[in-house]
């Protein structure tokens, strides 16, 4: 139901301009999750007037679905503001995943943790 909640949402003809989505992977099961991200992409980047769509998530297996391009790391200082980058800035990210390892996996290793 949820799945097709999102669907829904996302074929709507008057769209929104900005989406937020918190935690689309509660209830899913997890080989759903690269469709989903697939259809976030596609309903975000491939019409006229499409909805910008900010998604949160806890899931490893649905940041595997992204490119680090597409990935953001909102992260608290000790100041106690957020900072945000992007995974593609870091360098070693970018060369991982370049070379097929997944970027859920490389996050999962605390590899887009600060350093």
């Amino acid at each position: 139901m949820k799945l097709f909640a999102y669907m829904l949402l996302l074929e709507d003809s008057e769209p929104p301009p900005f989406i937020c989505i918190e935690e689309p992977e509660n209830g899913l099961y997890h080989k759903l999750l690269d469709s989903l991200a697939t259809e976030f992409r596609t309903h975000a980047t491939g019409k006229k007037n499409s909805a910008q769509i900010f998604v949160t998530t806890h899931q490893p297996y649905f940041v595997d679905a992204l490119s680090p391009a597409e990935t953001w790391i909102l992260e608290k200082n000790p100041q106690g503001f957020s900072t945000v980058r992007r995974a593609s800035d870091d360098s070693i990210v970018k060369g991982m995943v370049e070379e097929g390892l997944p970027l859920g996996s490389l996050w999962y290793s605390d590899y887009l943790d600060a350093r």
